[in-house]
């Protein structure tokens, strides 16, 4: 069972794809990984090496059977050929085509030591060309899935809309609430109150459920506040956000949000920790229904009463909870309000800390050329998708786009392909950047 991909004995007697040579070519820590990743899926036999070399110990334990076991699945589906391939700072999508034209997409995303936390062969989210923004509407607009999307054109402070949707309703956003955290953060050094090499420490208390690695790392670790907010941001890491909001306070975070404009700030408070949305979400019946009956001071001790090491797992979650009002719900103008904020504070900020956290991990391929400036920030939970950009032209002119999907079923949504992908659409679309000027 063979891939056409360069390296392999099949690449070798055909040519190769323009994929396949960009995979080969890809010398990057994601490139090689990705490569090999990729190789399993090509050897004429089941790998025997030790593979502990190239996963985190958390991906192994997950396959009790063995990962070779999850691979003979996988390899039932080819031969493949590589058709495409999308490196993206920390994660890379694989494009296959089977032998009857299906295609599959193998993902991957690195940790923050270069091993392989996530690795999944599934079949490949098509997502439509955006030609305007009615096809853009047309494909998003899905039974039992709520929506709503903002594009905006923002020069020297003066916001034009280019495309609504219902972007002034407020909607659960997952972890796009890591955007005010982070301007707490900063309002935290510029005050001198917090300084990027500063460390906090992983405890019980504090350590929460994935995305992320830093739940993995044991008692008593200590990190640096810019490492934790790398992570909090471009691998949108909960634990991070959870030891940043200890770090900085409540208090300092609910103020944030208000000083971003936010157009309710009473929805977030108080500022729920993920520790706590997992908790008071998935922890017993009785907590999601007290903090629905319950008023801001209710909600408030009830946040208290909960404080302690976490007791959920990640196989608890099931049922989606947002409509309780666990979750952090913001507009889509909120979230542009926040990523202004947030672009101006990378500007403003001499040490460039700010800066190359922001810009990180941009969630889609972005031509540098046309947008050499992109912040991006991706957020779920059950039932809850968004995705927003901020990018930039050569000239300094901003562009935001926002995307936002909830539902009562998480399997309306999927797992967040379909969204990113109508993202990079309409970025490379050439729609945002409206009438030439």
């Amino acid at each position: 069972m063979m891939i056409d991909l360069p390296g392999s004995a099949a690449s070798a007697r055909a040519p190769r794809t323009g994929a396949a040579a960009a995979l080969a070519g890809d010398d990057t820590p994601l490139g090689v990984r990705t490569r090999w990743a990729a190789g399993l899926l090509t050897a004429p036999g089941l790998p025997d090496e030790d593979l502990t070399g190239h996963f985190v110990p958390v991906f192994l334990a997950r396959h009790p059977r063995g990962f070779v076991a999850t691979l003979e699945q996988w390899r039932e589906h080819g031969p493949f050929t590589v058709v495409d391939y999308q490196p993206v700072a920390h994660k890379s999508w694989v494009t296959l085509a089977g032998p009857t034209g299906v295609r599959s997409t193998l993902s991957l995303t690195l940790d923050s030591s270069g091993l392989i936390r996530v690795l999944h062969l599934g079949p490949e989210v098509v997502t439509p060309e955006v030609h305007d923004w009615a096809s853009l509407a047309g494909a998003l607009e899905q039974p039992g899935v709520t929506w709503s999307a903002l594009a905006a054109r923002v020069e020297r402070g003066t916001v034009e809309t280019l495309y609504a949707k219902d972007a002034d309703r407020p909607m659960p956003n997952g972890s796009s609430y890591k955007l005010y955290l982070m301007r707490a953060l900063v309002a935290a050094v510029a005050a001198g109150t917090v300084r990027w090499d500063d460390e906090v420490t992983v405890t019980p208390e504090l350590r929460s459920l994935p995305t992320g690695d830093m739940q993995e790392l044991p008692d008593g670790t200590r990190v640096p506040v810019r490492e934790t907010a790398y992570k909090m941001i471009a691998m949108s890491d909960n634990t991070a956000a959870d030891l940043i909001q200890d770090l900085v306070g409540r208090d300092a975070v609910e103020r944030a949000v208000e000083a971003a404009g936010h157009s309710d700030p009473s929805l977030l408070r108080p500022f729920l920790t993920s520790h706590e949305v997992f908790e008071l979400g998935w922890g017993a019946p009785e907590l999601r229904e007290e903090w629905s009956a319950a008023d801001e001071a209710g909600r408030r001790r009830l946040v208290e009463a909960i404080a302690g090491p976490m007791t959920v797992r990640g196989s608890d979650l099931g049922p989606t909870v947002h409509r309780l009002g666990l979750d952090w719900h913001m507009s889509a103008y909120d979230v542009m309000r926040v990523l202004l904020a947030l672009a101006d504070d990378g500007a403003a900020d001499t040490s460039g800390a700010v800066e190359s956290i922001l810009t990180a991990y941009p969630g889609v391929p972005i031509d540098a050329a046309r947008w050499p400036r992109a912040v991006f920030k991706g957020g779920s939970c059950p039932g809850v998708m968004m995705f927003c950009w901020l990018l930039e032209d050569p000239e300094g002119v901003r562009y935001v786009l926002v995307l936002q999907q909830a539902a009562d079923d998480q399997k309306l949504i999927g797992d967040g392909q379909f969204l990113r992908g109508m993202g990079g659409r309409v970025i490379e679309s050439g729609l945002l950047a409206g009438p030439q000027r």
